[in-house]
């Protein structure tokens, strides 16, 4: 018997409640997804920037074998480099749960979900905006969704229109914030507004931690910034030592191209971007739709891009609060049994138990 609460989300339910959050650009793909499937955890892949890049291909019709326009949808570019991600996590993690999680700010946000949903993802994630549509594209094909929520309001909203669970991300969290309150101030009230389970994320370290997550009455965490240093992260080892040597107080908000606050760590680009309020750039990627391509302060693609592949100097780091407590490289599964044993040991200690058997 565990003491950890059972989490489920439909039908899916993992060993442990802990779900690895989505880190794009390419930071978490097939090989970090699945390690943490294969642990019992959620795995998740990011979307961003896996959309189809040839615009001549013909569109697909179908999706899960059903005809799109016979349910009301429009065809659409298969995105192949996704769908090879779900498709490579699938073969390492068989019996594992994988998620895609998708921001609704993506430009190629429709052909994302709809090759994610045919290619065999167990769940999607939508944040970074709201679209009510992906409700009914999601029911349409059996598939559970997760909405990031950051206020009562919109957690109610996605319970009605058919979420399966609601994560709440708070200004803890590393990259693009919603809300830049703390996960303990937020927390309460939304597991206070909703029936279906409620999934903390940010600023979630450690198993004291989740330990008083669960005791607000989360069902379970996201944890992203700690999945970063893991040797099966699929980021550069650069970009992953750059978080481990961080501090603290490295640890900054900056200013994003799509209009919203950002979680980064402190590097000569940050630095670079306070001094001249504008760096030049192109526009290739037209990754999102509020971008204000050559007229926005930076690219975002393109920073992220950089730091992933390993030049962290010249790119853009994102990471949450507690970035300066990471010191050390982890596997997933070693990393996945710590904070799992902690949080045990700190719910024992307060006579608490949320377990449904493991």
């Amino acid at each position: 018997m565990s003491r950890l609460p059972e989490l489920k989300i439909k039908n899916l339910k993992p060993k442990y409640p802990i779900i690895q959050g989505g880190m794009g650009a390419k930071v978490s793909l097939h090989k970090l997804a699945a390690a943490v499937a294969n642990a019992g955890g959620i795995g998740v892949i990011s979307a961003v920037l896996l959309h189809e890049k040839d615009r001549k291909k013909p569109l697909k019709t179908t999706c899960k074998g059903v005809d799109v326009e016979s349910v009301g949808l429009k065809p659409y570019h298969y995105a192949e480099e996704l769908a090879e991600e779900i498709k490579k996590a699938k073969e390492l993690a068989p019996n594992g749960i994988i998620g895609v999680n998708i921001m609704y700010a993506l430009t190629h946000f429709y052909e994302l979900l709809m090759t994610a949903i045919d290619a065999g993802a167990d769940l999607i994630i939508q944040g970074a905006g709201f679209g009510k549509d992906v409700f009914k594209i999601c029911n349409t094909f059996d598939m559970p969704l997760i909405e990031i929520v950051a206020t009562p309001k919109g957690a109610k909203l996605s319970e009605r229109l058919g979420a399966a669970a609601i994560i709440v991300e708070s200004g803890e969290a590393g990259g693009h914030l919603g809300t830049m309150e703390s996960i303990w101030d937020v927390l309460p009230d939304i597991v206070k507004a909703v029936k279906i389970p409620v999934i903390a994320a940010g600023g979630i370290f450690d198993g004291k931690d989740m330990a008083r997550a669960f005791e607000i009455g989360a069902k379970g965490v996201q944890i992203a910034t700690r999945f970063i240093a893991t040797y099966e992260c699929d980021a550069h080892q650069n970009f992953k030592d750059y978080i481990i040597n961080a501090k603290a107080e490295d640890s900054i908000y900056i200013k994003s191209p799509v209009g919203m606050p950002a979680h980064a760590v402190r590097n000569p680009f940050t630095e670079r971007l306070e001094k001249e309020g504008k760096i030049p750039h192109t526009c290739p990627f037209n990754c999102l739709k509020t971008c204000a391509k050559a007229d926005s302060i930076y690219c975002i693609a393109d920073v992220l891009l950089k730091s992933v592949e390993g030049d962290v100097e010249n790119g853009l780091v994102f990471a949450g609060s507690n970035v300066g407590k990471v010191n050390r490289m982890y596997s997933v599964k070693e990393l996945i049994e710590e904070l799992v044993k902690e949080c045990e040991e700190e719910l024992a200690k307060k006579n608490l138990n949320f377990g449904g058997e493991q």
